[in-house]
């Protein structure tokens, strides 16, 4: 079985969204198709208050999902369907904005005094840009955790481990997401369905994340000018980005362990028009989607 080979590596980079949300954004706008079908991911995790509660005001989206993984603390949640109610550690909400939805997100004091979790988008076709919103509050008690001979724990959110399935289900890009502990100096072989997008993203530890140890034989993306230091071993707050080539990828845990997120999907290979909270695939598409939520006509259906 052919192993991937990683494609490139990028840092998170700190930015700030919504009504004053600190964060980190692993990959973006910019990024745009290397992720496909993934257009976003985005880390919040703070002990500061103040660089949380501001949250994410009602807001439209359309002709994407927006999926939110909470690891510690309390994120409040409505939407113009009438879902409403409040995620808390280890929660997934996966909402698909299909013709449209308007919703708000509005993180909660934490009760352990940390914010940590993550959001990302994920791209609908042309086919279903327009299909009726759909939601899904997934508690963290209804995810499984598979635990294999190797000590290597799977958070199975979505996607099929060992014959269990994860809860999210029936999503038009056929995803994976999984929460990965693995112990240290383990390795663990995950197989990747062929020509899928796959990306890690380190939440803990450090792991090599593919069987070369030249640092000079990955491309690392996003660089600062004084970061002279390069390392072949991945740590927090990096972005794997997988070669599509290969049925399976290789990760060694090192001394200390890693924890990872592990996310594949289906490419779309289509344009790509995006602003801000919307993506379609044309400018005229945008411009329509735009002049309907000023004109109060952009939900479709409630």
């Amino acid at each position: 079985m052919a192993t991937r080979l990683i494609d490139k590596i990028f840092k998170s980079r700190p930015t700030i969204e919504g009504a004053g949300v600190h964060l980190k954004r692993a990959f973006g706008y910019s990024q745009v198709p290397l992720f496909d079908p993934f257009l976003m991911l985005d880390d919040f995790h703070t002990a500061n208050p103040a660089e949380y509660l501001a949250g994410f005001p009602w807001h439209p989206h359309r002709g994407i999902e927006t999926i939110t993984y909470v690891l510690e603390g309390l994120v409040e949640h409505g939407d113009s369907m009438g879902n409403k109610g409040v995620i808390g550690s280890g929660d997934v909400q996966w909402m698909t904005a299909g013709s449209g939805i308007i919703h708000q997100e509005m993180p909660q004091k934490s009760p352990t005094g940390i914010m940590w979790g993550f959001q990302f988008w994920a791209n609908l076709p042309a086919a279903q840009k327009m299909m009726a919103p759909r939601y899904r509050d997934v508690k963290a008690a209804d995810i499984p955790e598979v635990v294999l001979d190797s000590g290597v724990k799977i958070k199975v959110v979505s996607g099929r481990i060992n014959g269990t399935q994860g809860p999210v289900q029936d999503i038009v890009i056929d995803p994976e997401m999984l929460d990965v502990s693995v112990p240290p100096g383990t390795v663990y072989r995950h197989q990747v369905k062929t020509g899928h997008t796959a990306i890690a993203y380190l939440l803990a530890g450090e792991g090599y994340f593919d069987e070369r140890r030249d640092p000079f034989a990955i491309e690392m993306a996003g660089a600062g000018w004084m970061d002279v230091a390069r390392r072949c071993i991945c740590g927090p707050e990096t972005v794997v980005l997988y070669e599509r080539e290969g049925e399976e990828v290789c990760i060694t845990a090192g001394e200390k362990g890693v924890r990872f997120l592990f996310i594949s999907g289906k490419p779309l290979g289509e344009p790509v028009a995006w602003y801000g909270p919307i993506v379609m695939n044309s400018q005229e598409e945008l411009r329509i989607a735009f002049e309907e939520y000023e004109k109060g006509t952009f939900i479709k259906k409630k």
